[in-house]
């Protein structure tokens, strides 16, 4: 399936269900990407999360009914996904910067939040280093990060996630497993499981390359990563911004015009070291592929 129409799909699915409680690994399976692969992608190319759109779409749909209806505040509040009508009261004066009451005192100036419509815009010129790589399966070592299925993964949260096993001993740990030959060059990455991953509430791992050697951490897991083939760009700048940029390329201009687009697989950002605020830092994005029908 086309990436860009796998995320309309993706979209059209958020808005049939718009006034049910949100599955995110549904709405991923409909773009044909993990939950969490979907959610970081959705985010650099919209400039929202997920859940802000899910959040603001409700919002925006329930100010529309409250001052063209009769319905109560409390029937809207449930209708749109909040338990009471002091949450949603605190939510909607937050987006529309009136309360509810006021709505229905027309005193009304409300804001609007459109549904979201997929477009393929090709911004050209810039140029992208990238090679492919094909991969035999191998064994990876890891801990991995658990969330619930409808729950939204933040940024802010996977490095929180990197912080946490930074200072107690995770990455030193995985430091001891990496073998001499190594396809990440002895990075430690981080692992976005695709579709098929066999459990989606881990849908986020920090690991490394596996030696084979005895596992003695009780919060480690080795895998076997299938076989894929992956486009592998290179990533130079400070972090978060550099790489930020650069995804946003990949999925704007790179795989529009490519013969590849993503399958679904196991991505990869492989990191060299902790220096990520330098400058010149340099890491790498992995992302499993497959080539588009017909090419």
């Amino acid at each position: 399936m086309d990436w860009i129409t796998g995320i309309q799909r993706a979209v059209d699915y958020v808005e049939e269900h718009i006034m049910e409680p949100i599955d995110y690994e549904e709405v991923a399976k409909q773009g044909y990407s993990s939950s969490f692969h979907f959610q970081r992608v959705f985010s650099i190319l919209c400039g929202f999360t997920l859940g802000e759109y899910i959040r603001c779409r409700r919002l925006s749909l329930a100010g529309s009914e409250l001052l063209g209806s009769d319905a109560k505040i409390i029937d809207i509040a449930l209708k749109y996904g909040y338990d009471t009508p002091e949450s949603f009261s605190r939510a909607f004066t937050r987006f529309h910067g009136i309360a509810p009451s006021q709505v229905k005192n027309n005193c009304a100036v409300l804001k609007s939040f459109s549904r979201l419509s997929v477009k393929l815009i090709l911004n050209g010129g810039n140029a992208m280093d990238y090679r492919i790589e094909t991969k035999d399966a191998f064994k990876l070592i890891m801990k991995k990060k658990k969330v619930s299925s409808n729950q939204e993964l933040t940024a802010a949260e996977i490095s929180e996630f990197w912080q946490q096993c930074s200072v107690d001993g995770t990455i030193p740990a995985l430091c001891r497993y990496i073998p001499e030959e190594n396809i990440f060059k002895n990075c430690i990455v981080g692992a976005s499981f695709g579709k098929d991953a066999s459990d989606q509430q881990f849908p986020y791992a920090i690991g490394a390359m596996y030696n084979g050697l005895p596992v003695e951490e009780e919060d480690f897991i080795v895998e076997e990563i299938p076989a894929h083939t992956y486009v592998v760009f290179p990533c130079v700048g400070k972090m978060p911004e550099a790489f930020q940029k650069l995804y946003q390329q990949i999925y704007s201009e790179f795989f529009p015009a490519s013969e590849y687009q993503p399958c679904g697989g196991t991505d990869f950002e492989a990191y060299p070291s902790a220096d990520v605020l330098s400058p010149d830092y340099q890491c790498e994005i992995w992302v499993a592929v497959e080539k588009k029908a017909g090419r």
